[in-house]
């Protein structure tokens, strides 16, 4: 008579051991390490990979912005919250590995380069620890040309909003949720200068995942790829 009750007990402690069990396996899943995404910008200049894209860049640590949504990103209101006026440190120049950004000593700068075409912003904060979700990022990069290329377009896709500037001159704006898509916008026609060209980006992000890529084409809509790339 008491074996039936047993059986259920049993029953009972066998569930509660595999939830504990269960529970403390999402507890100590390893988040995946910055190394899976990035590696440090090396010494030498980069090149843009073989369809074009942008790998080096100087990522500053996420400034946190609290969005429960991204629908809340409209065109002013993206434009108010990435003006260059918030930006943490002194817009158009290019911060060093390491350095802290102006006042706030508690982000930092990081020289990576990226082992994706598109920039893992969102594994980039986990793997540091830092806030994931209601963030914004800033990127800085410098594209150094070999000769004047005239009436090129900067593609540009991001996760969610964001915002692009060459040389201080906003050149690509994206509003909106939006999911980072490959040549989502197109700049207008442009011209890179030859020799040294800094590239600022500032992306926002409420939920979910964050990511952009960048690149350049030409008039036929080719990869523009003989330029160097640094972060110096």
């Amino acid at each position: 008579m008491r074996k039936r009750p047993l059986r259920a007990a049993q029953r009972v402690t066998a569930a509660l051991l595999l939830a504990a069990g269960t529970g403390a396996f999402a507890q100590t899943q390893a988040v995946p390490p910055l190394s899976d995404y990035f590696t440090p910008a090396g010494e030498a200049p980069t090149t843009p990979d073989k369809d074009g894209f942008i790998g080096r860049w100087l990522l500053l640590e996420p400034i946190e912005k609290p969005n429960p949504t991204n629908t809340v990103f409209t065109g002013s209101y993206v434009r108010d919250a990435l003006a260059p006026a918030g930006f943490p440190g002194e817009f158009g120049t290019v911060p060093e590995d390491g350095e802290a950004a102006g006042k706030n000593a508690s982000l930092r700068w990081h020289a990576l380069d990226s082992k994706l075409w598109d920039v893992k912003l969102f594994n980039f904060a986990q793997a540091l620890g830092k806030p994931k979700y209601g963030v914004l990022f800033w990127a800085v990069t410098v594209v150094e040309s070999p000769r004047e290329i005239k009436n090129v377009r900067m593609a540009v896709g991001s996760n969610s909003a964001s915002i692009w500037w060459i040389d201080g001159q906003e050149v690509a704006t994206l509003f909106d949720d939006r999911r980072m898509v490959m040549d989502d916008v197109l700049s207008d026609r442009l011209t890179l200068k030859k020799g040294r060209n800094v590239i600022y980006g500032a992306i926002i992000n409420g939920p979910g995942l964050s990511d952009f890529c960048i690149r350049f084409l030409d008039e036929s809509g080719e990869p523009v790829r003989d330029l160097e790339i640094d972060v110096k």
